[in-house]
């Protein structure tokens, strides 16, 4: 055999060692399932709060201020975790980055749990933080290695949906879980530590998930070929210095809206829980009003994510078929302006302005994210995204600590109703902002410098 057909012969018999098929697609959506409920899990344990603020500002003395601080501490560590990217995934691998954030993730919930004390609490949400942005972006990988094409959409659009169940099942779990809220029953005293426990539980449930896919992905490395994308986020300040105009106009669409709602969630169940009660004997209430009270703001609570759930395919299915994304926004932010005055100032029913916050906030994940594939450079998609993440989380912390220090000026609560118009006041500015960054990006993208947000359509 001569030299040449020998080097040949090698090399396709190595070629023929490597080849793997790619997985099947039952294997696909059996890890895409442990995937989003590992992330769903972790989602729960940031929502877990919600119920809580005035249970602890009764039971644990604290300030609506530093009931902010926990939601705000976590946003802190989440914009570190921003700033490093994809490098511990790319260092350790998939699954075990999925696992490590989950163990992480259940130690931010434990510490939270383990002492009804402000610093510990803090603490512990600022673990969950470095752990929570971090499993994001680790379940990104994931998926990209094991999608591809329409079906990547399709598994994103899952994993979605389930991290929003897990946050309409925290905001109802004064209701599902009302032995663990309420010991002693309807009469009784409220526990601060039954529900962060139930969080705990939640992040147990994260880590066995997180180890299920550790062992289908190892079983499927000797039998399968995922699919290969570059998921890597790594943010780069030169580059972000060059974006266009139109991407700025969208980061600052982004910034205001989930500055106006995230935050808004942090204090919602006892806003809402208060507003219900004073239809119903005010502060000479019973415990058992309040304890349905409770469980009712909760529920109003999950409309939000519940309406995104529903809404957010519609309108990106719609904007995909007529373009106007620009348009969208500012229909969406017509919508959000009214919504917090309607909560603050009058007495219409909660199901309307929370559907129509619900809607609103649709528009960000159907409209806005997508229309950065437009704005920017391919090679460039992983620098924008986290760029575009780090700046909400900048407005998560600001904002949660201004209206948390605006409830304690305005002494807000249930015996000073209008004690809330300020923070009110505050979220809707955020509305009229957003207003204005839609109008300027309808104009930069119906003039000259375009992108084709106003006229790309899915059958352009």
């Amino acid at each position: 055999m001569t030299p040449g057909i020998a080097q040949a012969t090698e090399t396709s018999a190595a070629h023929v060692e490597v080849y793997r098929p790619e997985p099947t697609r039952a294997y696909r959506w059996t890890v895409l399932v442990f995937v989003s409920l590992a992330m769903g899990s972790c989602h729960y344990i940031y929502d877990s709060i919600n119920p809580l603020e005035h249970i602890f500002i009764e039971k644990l003395g604290f300030t609506a201020a530093g009931f902010g601080w926990l939601n705000s501490a976590y946003s802190v560590s989440a914009i570190l975790t921003l700033l490093i990217g994809g490098w511990v995934i790319d260092r350790i691998g998939t699954k075990k980055a999925l696992t490590a954030f989950a163990l992480i993730c259940l130690a931010g919930a434990a510490l939270t749990a383990l002492r009804g004390q402000q610093g510990m609490m803090i603490a512990g949400r600022t673990v969950l933080g470095l752990g929570g942005e971090s499993m994001i972006v680790a379940a990104t990988a994931v998926l990209a290695k094991w999608f591809k094409g329409k079906e990547l959409s399709f598994a994103f659009g899952i994993k979605i949906t389930i991290s929003r169940m897990a946050s309409v099942a925290a905001d109802n779990s004064p209701t599902w879980a009302s032995k663990v809220f309420y010991p002693g029953g309807a009469g009784g005293g409220a526990s601060w530590r039954g529900p962060l426990l139930l969080a705990v539980g939640a992040g147990v449930f994260a880590v066995l998930c997180s180890g299920i896919y550790w062992v289908l992905e190892s079983k499927a490395g000797g039998r399968y070929q995922p699919a290969k994308h570059d998921t890597r986020e790594k943010l780069n300040f030169g580059q972000s210095l060059r974006f266009n105009r139109s991407y700025w106009f969208v980061v600052g669409l982004c910034f205001t809206f989930y500055s106006a709602i995230f935050p808004f969630r942090t204090f919602a169940i006892e806003f809402l829980t208060n507003k219900i009660l004073m239809q119903h004997g005010g502060i000479d209430a019973s415990q058992a009003l309040r304890v349905l009270a409770h469980q009712r703001a909760g529920m109003f609570n999950s409309l939000l994510p519940l309406s995104a759930m529903v809404a957010t395919p519609l309108i990106g299915l719609l904007s995909d078929r007529v373009g106007k994304r620009a348009l969208f926004m500012m229909g969406a932010s017509f919508l959000l302006m009214p919504v917090y005055l309607l909560m603050g100032y009058t007495s219409v029913t909660l199901f309307l302005p929370l559907c129509m916050m619900g809607v609103a906030f649709s528009v960000i994940p159907a409209v806005m994210w997508p229309s950065v594939a437009y704005l920017v450079d391919g090679r460039r998609l992983g620098t924008a995204f986290a760029l575009m993440t780090l700046i909400e989380q900048v407005g998560f912390f600001a904002m949660n600590l201004l209206i948390g220090k605006a409830n304690d000026y305005e002494h807000a609560g249930l015996a000073n109703m209008p004690g809330y118009r300020l923070g009110m006041l505050i979220f809707s500015v955020l509305g009229f902002v957003g207003l204005t960054f839609a109008i300027l990006l309808r104009v930069r993208e119906t003039g000259p410098h375009g992108h084709g947000l106003e006229t790309i359509t899915a059958t352009a």
